[in-house]
This record gives C-alpha cells, structure tokens and sequence, in this order.
C-alpha cells in the first residue's frame, strides 16, 4: 500500500522531518513503513495497517508542527505505543528567552508536572533520570522570574558525594561545591543566553548552594529548587522544606531508587511521602519511564532496571 502526505512549507517538513531525518528513520525502524521524502511530501509504502497508522500519526502531530514546536522521536514513540495523545493545549508552554522561545511537555506526566508547579506552593516531584524534573523546574522558574512572579532563585542539592564536608577539596568554596552543582548551572546554559546567566548569578537573584547552606534562611519572594532530594536526610528535608517563605514556591526533585546516603539514615523524600501527603497545598507528582525525553533506549534501561528490582523483591520474600 501507497499513501501520500503533505506539508505546506519547508519550515514544516524541517521540523516535522528532524535533524537529519532522524524522525523519518525512527518511524520506518518503528513500524516497517518505507517513508521518502519529496520536498514537502512524504510517500509512504508498507502493509495497510502500517501505513494507516503512520498516517494518522502525522495527522495528529502536525498541530504542534505548525506551532512551531520541537519534534522529536519521542513524541512519536508515544503515540506509537497508545500511551497518550501529544497534542498538549498551549498554556502549557513556558516562554523564557530568545535562546529558548518555549519550553512545553512532551508527555502528560510533565504536563501534570507543570500544571502542578502553577498551582501549588510545595511540589514534590519523584521519577527516574531522564523525565525532565529538573529542568522543567528550572524553566518554571525562570518563567517566574521573567513575569517577576518572584525576586531571585535559589537552586540547591546536597553534596553527599563529600559528605557535606567539602574541606579536602582543593580551592575556595565555589570551587569545592561546583562538581556537585554544575548540572543546575547546565540547565540555566541551556535555557538562557551566556551573558544573561552570568548577570543572574552575578547579581545574586540566581544562587546554586549546597543544602548544608541553607540553613538558618527564610526565603521570600523565591522559586527554591532542591535537586536530587533522594540524597538528603530526614532532618535535612526537614530543614529546607521550613526555609519556606511568603510568596514563595518550593519544588522537590528526586528519585528514590538512586540515594547514595549510608544505610543507617532516613531518607527525607522517602519519609515526606507520608508526612505530608494528606496536606493541602502540597503536590505529589510521579513520573516514569514513560516521561523520559532523553535516547529512547534510557527508557528501556529503566525497565530493565524495574524488573529487577521486582524480581529481587520477589526473591527476597521467598
């Protein structure tokens, strides 16, 4: 079976087609479809049901095309499995910077993730590597600074890698912590023009901290990001969490099958789960390999992760 589908310009088939028509390659790996591209038409060839399928697809991606939105095989992977519809409504876009126009979700997990964040004081967002936790927090949060929703930003994490004892390590402060921090430094490069992030985190209204620092600090008028919550104890968590100020937001990142904290301790993400789940104006959200926007084979190895820690579960109990 032959099928033909069009598109009205260039710009279209540029997005619709992918970085070296990385998109077109997954759909035919996906599904045994022949796809060629003519210009701005796509011939499809293959078994009927394929096809039919792949064209359907198009059909329902090509509103976020013409939005302009960012394609990638992601998005056809989940429509492709049926686990949700792409199609997400605009105001769920986050407009930030001229480096980065828009940031939106790309699965209903961050969807939910970010309509959380809007409308909740406390967030607390637990999934495994690759869903977007982290950086879609720090788009929010930027999104708040821009409309001056809040004053500054405070990002931290805890650097349990040194034990929150950072002495042993050559040079000043900045430079014992910057290891541990520099992944919330990447998410501000990538979001925000290079003379732009250095100008927020100059001028003190970006701060990225190590955990151990905040305590004694109540935080108004700020969007405060704990990353990697996984690695903070009970009374650590205990500690941020009342750093909360008026007009402020907090978010909680996390993944609680990776804590690198000793065995002894308690885990402040996994304890908050009961403590304050019953508590208005706290959000719970939870994301999973179904959320991961990163090579589509990091979803596979989460998976595969998953099932074994079932299946050592299951042992155990034997």
């Amino acid at each position: 079976m032959r099928k033909e589908f069009l598109l009205k310009n260039n710009e279209e088939a540029k997005i619709l087609f992918g970085e070296y028509d990385e998109n077109l390659r997954f759909l035919e790996k996906e599904s045994g479809v022949t796809i060629t591209a003519r210009g701005c038409a796509l011939s499809l060839t293959g078994k009927e049901k394929e096809v039919e399928k792949i064209l359907s697809l198009l059909k329902e991606i090509l509103p976020l095309v013409r939005r302009g939105d960012q394609i990638n095989p992601e998005a056809f992977l989940r429509i492709l499995e049926k686990e949700e519809k792409i199609s997400f409504p605009p105001l769920n876009l986050i407009e930030i910077s001229s480096k980065k126009p828009v940031v939106f979700p790309r699965s209903k997990g961050q969807r939910d993730y970010l309509e959380a964040m809007n409308k909740y004081d406390v967030v607390i967002s637990i999934g495994p590597a690759g869903t977007g936790k982290t950086y879609l927090a720090v788009a929010m949060a930027l999104s708040y600074l821009k409309k001056s929703a809040v004053e500054r930003i405070i990002l931290t994490r805890p650097a349990i890698e040194a034990g929150e004892k950072l002495g042993f390590l050559p040079g000043d402060l900045d430079e014992k912590i910057r290891p541990y921090l520099q992944p919330l430094h990447d998410a501000f490069y990538d979001i925000l023009p290079l003379d732009e992030t250095k100008r927020l985190f100059a001028r003190k209204i970006i701060e990225v901290i190590p955990l151990a620092y905040m305590r004694g600090r109540t935080l108004n008028n700020s969007f405060i990001i704990l990353d990697e919550g996984q690695n903070a104890t009970a009374e650590q968590m205990k500690m941020f969490l009342t750093r909360l100020g008026f007009n402020s937001k907090v978010v909680v990142t996390g993944d609680v099958t990776q804590s690198d904290l000793p065995a002894n301790p308690t885990i402040g993400l996994v304890e908050i789960e009961s403590l304050l789940k019953e508590i208005k104006g706290i959000k719970f959200i939870y994301l999973t390999e179904k959320d991961v926007v990163r090579h589509p084979l990091v979803r596979e190895i989460i998976k595969a992760y998953e099932k074994n820690i079932h299946l050592q579960f299951n042992q155990n109990k034997v």
